[in-house]
């Protein structure tokens, strides 16, 4: 779990880019749903990707994970922000190109982007990619009516793979990637995805939240909630295979399951059958024994050093790293060389 010049919010202001991407995205995005999903069930084990977490109900939830007492990233990242902000703004400089990865709800966007404007050092634009359409329109929406001067185009993408971005002129392309969403990455995945951008952030830099190695008691309760908002996150990739493939998997039937893997350095989450049931999905029938588990998510933890490590071997030259008190997480910037 692990998210620009005056323009009103119209679909005649809407970049094509952006505008093409919102209409072919639900469809595209449906399909893939249904592809990875058959492919879950039919192999062993099984696992999909988390980022079908994020349809608006999921986003919503995640929401409110981030501010359930139990889950410290948000708050620990947030207060980073605050304290840093100004630094972290001059890192970026001027005119840059502003690309946030897995926006979410721009909630630690805005901290940023406030910094750049009152230092006036406006981005040329800011490009927010995110794969749930509704959620994000919507909070470019409301982006837009608090800071009408920046120009905001949203990008309604997989951003784990290679982004269509728009043509651009000199201006320097800087990502911004909080929330520790790097840790849903298997590491062959998180360096795969690191070279990508260290080659389209060329020039520019990156400026990355990663959640660190710390006692496993805090990293169960977190993905463990009292009030069990967690369980309902995961849950809900339930829920949506039944709203939006007609699938007639049972949420029910399954428990939420987190734990910490210490061998691998990350937590996993995991839907556990109560039962033998059968799962029929676009006239496939599949079957889940009693214990068997459907993995949905990874979250890897890090170390300063062996983070920096990693994005050395992708392209980027570690650079400033923010940490609070606790060293409990840390926002790293890399520059991309030219």
């Amino acid at each position: 779990m692990n998210n620009q010049s005056a323009r009103p919010h119209s679909s005649a202001h809407a970049t094509p880019l952006a505008a093409a991407a919102a209409a072919v995205a639900p469809d595209a995005t449906t399909r893939d749903f249904a592809q990875s999903l058959h492919r879950c069930l039919a192999e062993q084990p099984h696992q999909i990707s988390p980022k079908f977490f994020y349809d608006a109900a999921g986003s919503a939830l995640f929401d409110q994970i981030c501010d359930l007492p139990e889950y410290y990233p948000t708050r620990t990242e947030i207060t980073l922000l605050e304290r840093h902000a100004p630094a972290m703004a001059a890192q970026i400089g001027a005119g840059a190109e502003l690309i946030e990865f897995g926006a979410g709800s721009l909630t630690k966007v805005r901290l940023l982007l406030q910094a750049l404007l009152a230092r006036n050092l406006a981005p040329a634009r800011f490009l927010p990619v995110d794969i749930s359409a509704e959620h994000l329109q919507a909070q470019c929406l409301r982006l837009r009516g608090e800071l009408p001067d920046l120009q905001v185009e949203p990008l309604i993408v997989d951003f784990t793979q290679p982004l269509p971005l728009p043509a651009r002129g000199n201006e320097r392309r800087v990502g911004y990637f909080p929330g520790s969403s790097i840790g849903n990455f298997t590491p062959d995945e998180a360096l795969a995805f690191l070279t990508r951008s260290a080659g389209l952030l060329r020039g520019g830099g990156l400026l990355i939240g990663i959640d660190l190695v710390k006692d496993p008691a805090l990293l169960h309760a977190a993905y463990n909630d009292a009030q069990g908002v967690t369980a309902a996150f995961n849950l809900n990739l339930l829920h949506r295979a039944r709203r939006e493939l007609g699938c007639d998997i049972e949420p029910a039937n399954f428990w939420h399951h987190a734990l910490f893997n210490p061998t691998r350095g990350r937590i996993e989450m995991h839907l556990v059958s109560k039962q033998r049931q059968h799962i029929h999905l676009e006239g496939q029938r599949y079957e889940l024994a009693a214990g068997e588990t459907i993995h949905t998510e990874n979250s890897y933890k890090y170390t300063v050093d062996g983070f920096q490590a990693l994005a050395r071997r992708a392209g980027f030259v570690p650079g400033t790293c923010w940490l609070d008190e606790r060293r409990w997480f840390c926002v790293m910037w890399l520059d991309a060389p030219s």
